[in-house]
């Protein structure tokens, strides 16, 4: 092993990083190695990152192979946004508690319900013996077992899972990796500070085994200008073929599915449909295929747009990467025509595609708040109405363009006093009486008074002719006696 024969500026004692890439099998074999721990007890801290600058899909086991003594501590990390993020993948250590404090498992720990938990392994960070024991994995196909079978043999299960569960699918999605060398071997024993020149890193080969992400839209991947692209077909553009062509957004972009087993299903991006007219249509998506996924094959499609059949037209709001309906038929709105427009409600015995689909709510325009009803096609009542729509009144209310409240009738609400009920919503009162039930007596004498028969006081009537004679005469002569009195100085 090199240790005082390494020579960064020599180019037969060199070991640069390239040479983990290189093509193995030749003998002596190449590696890189880094700067020795020659200042230890200061850690030596290496990290080797992978840059793909494209989305990429892991398809087996990631794979390190070291020329020195496996590390005693590493952490492998990936990031999903080139580099901007990191998250860690799996902690390696001969000591996971003392190194991460966490328990030391193996991926045979796993379940299908534990298969994203980040785990420590110490099976790959004792020293080595033997040549296989200087590779460090990181095991995909061990994961993608607890789907598929020990032997892979039931992959419709493992795409089923894949198909449907995003958190799987960026689970094994990178765009760089990263791995974080922490401590080189020491052999199991205490460093020796007098020969530190013995303690680096040496990687000799690093192998990852996946497909660029195209979401199912294309059937190659090509590296052109440094940069990794996929081929997309459907009708779809962009890096991962997420995205629709330019005059193909007659409906909203989705990936590709790998249901049904074994040939999926292309989502086919359809041109754009406009008031001016339909765009060729002549074009046809070819078949994807993936040397790791089945094939995916373009479903029939009986619309351009996505309206059930209640429109034709639809248009594309770039800014929301949405597309929607455009004039819905058949009493329908929504972003595919989906919903009843205001005044209807769905007719739960149709399909969305039937003509039918929408009710109108025909609420009571005199009982009802608004035209507007509930998904079971009840109106919104105003006071005392009731029914469906709003057509009947409650007790003690009586419809008159509306349900009105109950006034007077002949049996418990009656008129007093001699008044009549007139159409249950008002008495008509005698003319000594008024009131809402003709309950109290009308003033109307300069001489009389309003008492009643139930006030307490007797009703006042104008005096006789004798009595007004005698008033009279009475104050005749109390003036006479006034004018006889002698003044007083």
């Amino acid at each position: 092993m090199c240790n005082n024969e390494c020579d960064a500026t020599t180019e037969e004692l060199a070991h640069p990083p390239e040479l983990m890439f290189d093509t193995e099998g030749r003998n002596p074999t190449t590696f890189w190695q880094s700067t020795s721990w020659k200042k230890y007890p200061k850690a030596l801290l290496v990290n080797i990152t992978l840059s793909w600058n494209k989305t990429i899909e892991l398809t087996d086991d990631i794979v390190l192979t070291f020329e020195s003594g496996r590390p005693e501590q590493m952490v492998l990390e990936k990031s999903l946004d080139y580099g901007r993020t990191w998250q860690p993948y799996q902690f390696y250590a001969t000591d996971c508690l003392d190194a991460f404090t966490m328990e030391p498992k193996t991926v045979q720990d796993l379940t299908q319900h534990t298969l994203l938990d980040i785990i420590c392994t110490e099976d790959y960070s004792r020293g080595y013996v033997w040549k296989y024991d200087k590779t460090v994995r990181f095991e995909i196909k061990d994961r993608f077992a607890l789907f598929a079978g020990p032997r892979l043999h039931n992959m419709a299960s493992l795409y089923g899972q894949l198909d449907t569960t995003k958190n799987l699918r960026d689970f094994f999605t990178i765009t760089d990796l990263r791995i974080r060398l922490l401590r080189p071997a020491t052999g199991a024993t205490m460093v020796d500070e007098n020969n530190l020149s013995r303690y680096f890193y040496a990687v000799s080969d690093i192998k990852v085994q996946g497909r660029c992400k195209c979401n199912l839209h294309a059937n190659s991947c090509v590296y052109d200008k440094e940069k990794l692209s996929c081929e997309c077909e459907h009708n779809s553009t962009g890096p991962d073929c997420g995205r629709c062509k330019k005059s193909y957004q007659g409906r909203a972009w989705s990936a590709g599915s790998y249901l049904p087993i074994p040939k999926g299903t292309a989502n086919i991006f359809r041109p754009n449909v406009s008031s001016l007219g339909v765009a060729n249509r002549k074009e046809v998506a070819p078949q994807v295929a993936l040397s790791t996924a089945p094939s995916v094959h373009v479903a029939n499609s009986k619309r351009d747009c996505e309206c059930f059949g209640h429109s034709n037209r639809c248009s594309y709001i770039e800014l929301l990467n949405t597309v929607i309906c455009v004039s819905c038929k058949h009493n329908t709105r929504g972003q595919h025509c989906q919903l009843c427009k205001l005044g209807y409600y769905r007719n739960t015995s149709a399909e969305l595609d039937d003509e039918n689909v929408c009710i109108e709510c025909n609420c009571n325009p005199f009982g009802s708040v608004s035209d507007r009803c509930n998904g079971t096609g009840f109106c919104i009542c105003k006071e005392g109405t009731t029914g469906p729509k709003c057509q009947q009144c409650l007790p003690g209310y009586l419809w008159d363009d509306g349900c009105k409240s109950r006034v007077c009738d002949n049996e418990l609400l009656r008129c007093q006093n001699g008044g009549v009920c007139v159409n249950n919503v008002r008495c008509s009162c005698t003319s000594d009486y008024t009131g809402l039930l003709c309950e109290n007596p009308r003033c109307k004498s300069e001489f009389g008074g309003c008492g009643g028969p139930d006030s307490g006081q007797a009703p006042l009537t104008p005096p006789s002719p004798r009595r007004l004679l005698l008033l009279l005469l009475l104050g005749s002569a109390l003036l006479r006696e006034a004018s006889c009195w002698p003044a007083l100085l």
